[in-house]
Parts: structure tokens; sequence; C-alpha cells
């Protein structure tokens, strides 16, 4: 990983699109620092297109859908993205399949939530679980713990004893049924929102992350940024970001917006 200020006038040049990560990449410690609100404000303002990629529940992604300076967001881990029509004035909706469908699975994320729960202690439910259509969201470093790293391995095992598919961000463990991950919608929402085809994104779209649930973007984007707090996964993630903040958190994602917008001049 390369300092955020080596990146080149020409990369910042050509990006269009920011895709980023909500928790502990825009906020820090739990927050919306002011800096980074106000780097998204300036962002938006430059003509880039912005879109946050977050594993937060569907009643979260219709609030930052209508209220915050974005394009869109893509929310439980890609089940789903919204977008504000603003001709219309109506919030849009794209899910990977119709949300009565995972009615069919929702007893057996019911049994898993009661397994982890009973196997794990100190585990919890997410306190947003409430808010969500697909997926299961379990709490190891939120409201509680945080729990080591050998009890999120076990939340992993249980869910994938079951079938399901999962992910973990900073914060939780996040696990669903469906062939979909935060990726897939990402290309859908380039495609049919942006007009973007995926070997133009390599070229004309970034991504800002900070946990192992981010690795495949960081993978997958030909330029990529991890706040300074991804450093901490830099010896288990077998892909990291092409440059990294000296700040973490939000902090860090305004840092990078000043050298991006500074270099863009």
């Amino acid at each position: 990983m390369k300092p955020i200020s080596k990146i080149s006038i020409e990369e910042c040049n050509a990006i269009e699109v920011i895709f980023f990560d909500i928790d502990d990449t825009f906020t820090l410690d739990g927050k919306i620092p002011k800096e980074s609100y106000g780097a998204l404000w300036a962002l938006k303002d430059a003509g880039l297109a912005l879109i946050p990629v977050t594993g937060r529940p569907a009643g979260w992604c219709d609030h930052i859908a209508r209220m915050w300076p974005v394009d869109g967001v893509i929310g439980e881990n890609g089940a789903f993205y919204f977008y504000y029509d603003d001709e219309e004035r109506r919030l849009r909706h794209r899910y990977f399949f119709p949300p009565d469908q995972v009615e069919m699975e929702r007893a057996e994320l019911n049994s898993i939530r009661e397994e982890i729960l009973k196997r794990v202690p100190g585990a919890g439910l997410a306190s947003d679980q409430a808010y969500r259509i697909f997926d299961l969201a379990i709490d190891f470093a939120e409201d509680v713990g945080p729990l080591p790293s050998s009890a999120v391995d076990k939340i992993c095992k249980i869910f994938s004893d079951h079938g399901a598919r999962y992910k973990v961000s900073s914060i939780h463990v996040n696990g669903w049924f469906g062939d979909y991950d935060k990726l897939t919608m990402v290309n859908f929402f380039m495609q049919e929102r942006l007009g973007i085809e995926p070997e133009e994104a390599v070229r004309t779209a970034l991504f800002v992350g900070d946990s192992p649930n981010d690795e495949p973007m960081f993978c997958y984007f030909g330029l990529s940024v991890g706040v300074a707090n991804v450093t901490r996964f830099k010896d288990t993630l077998k892909y990291l970001p092409t440059y990294v903040t000296k700040a973490r958190g939000g902090i860090g994602f305004a840092e990078m917006s000043r050298i991006i917008l500074k270099k863009r001049k």
C-alpha cells in the first residue's frame, strides 16, 4: 500500500465515481465527523458520482438515499441499491431478488441467530436488525465486546454450516442466503445507473474501505484506498488497497478527498 499522497494527477483526473464503505471508513468511532461529511459535499460539488456500499440495513439506506449528497446507496452487502429520483421526487429500489422471496429463508436465519447467541458468549443481535430485509447481522464489536477473533471465526462457521454466505465487517458478521455480494450490486449500479461497463470501471471508479468484507472491491478496482485502520488486517488480507491514508476512519476519508480534489485542479 502506498501513501495516498502518492496518487497521481492522471489517476485523480480519471475518477468519475467513488464507491465507499460507511462504518469505520466514512465514520469515526461510531459517528460521522464533520470532516468526512464536508468532504462528501466537496466531492459532489466537483461533479463526482458518490455511492456508499454498506452492510447496513434497508431502513438506514432509505434515509441515506434521500438525505445524503449521494447518487445511490448499496445496502445489506449487495442485496439491493436505492436511489432518489429527483425528477419524480421519490425513492427507487432495485433488489437482487424480490423481498418476499427471503421469507422462505427467514426461519433458517432465525435458527442461525439462536444458535449463534447460544454458542458464542458475548455475541449479540445487531441493534439495526429490525430495519433489515434480507440478512442477519451479528454484533461482535459495536454494542458488545469487542469479541476475540476466535469468537468471530465461530460465528462465521455457524453461518457456513447452515449453507449461508457471510461477510465480516469491522463490527458485524452479516449472513444471508442468495448468490450476491457487494461487488455484484456495484456492477449492476454502474451499468444500470451510470452507464459504466466493468472494463471501464478499472480506470474511472475508485473504492474506499477498511475491512475484510471490502477485500473483493480492493481486488476488483484498479484504484482503491484504505483508511489507516485497514492496516490492522494487512497480514490477513490477500488483496490490499492501492493507497492508504495517514488518518483513520472518516478523517482519513477527508484526507483522501482533499488530496484528490487538489490534484484534479
